[in-house]
């Protein structure tokens, strides 16, 4: 398997709803999820694999080694993990933001 090809089977995992996603905001960010390969090539046996998973401007990049026990399993929970975490911080700028705002209204 390529990574790229893993890269859009997690992708479309988010898009058909198969992970567990709690918050009604990471819902409607899962239609928004990028799962992009930025390696140098698509071989999963490769020395440096990065994957980069992307919400609109907000991004985290993991690195792997191909010696890691299911490779493929790693990489789709870190990016589930990452997708979380984006989803979290994209949700504390936002509440700031709006909190900035009314204390200019105040």
């Amino acid at each position: 398997m390529k990574i790229s090809e893993l890269c859009e089977m997690i992708e479309d995992s988010f898009r058909s709803g198969k992970y567990p996603l709690t918050q009604e905001t990471e819902k409607q960010r899962s239609k928004l999820v990028k799962v992009i390969n930025r390696s140098s090539s698509e071989d999963l046996k490769g020395d440096n694999i990065i994957i980069e998973t992307r919400i609109n401007d907000f991004f985290v990049m993991n690195n792997y080694v191909s010696e890691i026990t299911h490779l493929p399993g790693m990489i789709e929970m870190d990016t589930l993990d990452s997708f979380k975490m984006l989803s979290r911080r994209m949700d504390r700028i936002k509440n700031d933001v709006n909190d900035i705002t009314i204390k200019k209204i105040k």
